[in-house]
């Protein structure tokens, strides 16, 4: 009820968990309902402009647009959770055990941290791109290495604050090790800012992934993405403008939806805030 509550008041938070609802099923049962094949080359469709037989028109080579549109957010989108989920995973880990430990060890992945968050997010995962062949696993493992320390940082700061509560204490008092006291209780204290750093980095990755496409440093074709298509296609932006408006829809509604949802999460959860 105190979320059905909560979205009565806000309606943005209702069209972006509908914009998102859309994407995400579109992405996932899309290319089951709709059959036409996203690298099926047809040279007698080259370039038609959107219609009942192709929605989202064709491109320079006869493909339907909107085939392609949902194959590559589906692999878009599963990028973007994957890095999203790995890098998660890395600050979990370095954010708790600094957290807790503190001292050098501490001191030592505070500096590695500043220091990943020193260089620009984009040039470091272009880097990382450089170093290793092009491909889905790439970008995953650069998106990964970008991010981690965002939640590295939050962890740490989330553990600090909690370790010297008074149910650590108990658990202290009664022979947990460790570990049982960081991942039993100190860590699902957490996931709530968790989920919402989570959702927000979500939007960011999708944004990410579109510009390494983009570049030409991301899945290579002719699988689809969402910043390949634009990229491949912005030559004919003025003679076939279909072929960079919808895939550059795509690619800003689904960031912006996650966007709003992270922001609503964070302020649903936090009583501090008020909505």
């Amino acid at each position: 009820m105190a979320v059905a509550s909560y979205c009565k008041k806000n309606k943005l938070v209702v069209l972006a968990i509908f914009f998102v609802g859309v994407i995400g099923g579109g992405a996932i049962f899309g290319p089951v309902v709709y059959h036409k094949s996203p690298v099926s080359i047809d040279l007698d469709s080259i370039k038609l402009s959107p219609s009942l037989n192709h929605p989202c028109g064709t491109d320079s080579k006869g493909r339907d647009v909107l085939s392609r549109i949902l194959y590559g957010a589906r692999i878009s989108l599963s990028i973007s959770l994957c890095a999203a989920m790995g890098s998660l995973l890395i600050g979990l880990f370095f954010g708790l055990i600094s957290g807790y430990f503190g001292g050098k060890l501490d001191t030592a992945i505070s500096v590695l941290v500043d220091i990943t968050l020193a260089f620009p997010s984009l040039l470091l995962a272009i880097a990382i791109t450089v170093v290793f062949p092009p491909g889905i696993y790439t970008v995953i493992l650069a998106l990964s290495l970008v991010g981690w320390a965002t939640f590295a940082r939050l962890v740490r700061g989330l553990t600090l604050s909690h370790k010297e509560s008074l149910f650590v204490e108990a658990s202290r008092s009664i022979g947990c090790s460790q570990w049982r006291i960081m991942l039993c209780h100190i860590l699902p204290n957490c996931i709530s800012t968790i989920l919402v750093a989570l959702s927000l980095k979500m939007g960011s990755f999708i944004l990410a992934e579109a510009a390494l496409s983009f570049l030409g440093l991301g899945v290579q074709p002719p699988t689809p993405t969402l910043g390949s298509m634009v990229g491949l296609n912005r030559i004919y932006i003025h003679s076939a403008p279909w072929l960079v408006v919808f895939p550059g829809l795509a690619i800003a509604v689904s960031s912006f939806a996650f966007n709003i949802l992270g922001d609503a999460f964070r302020d649903y959860m936090d009583p501090h805030l008020e909505t």
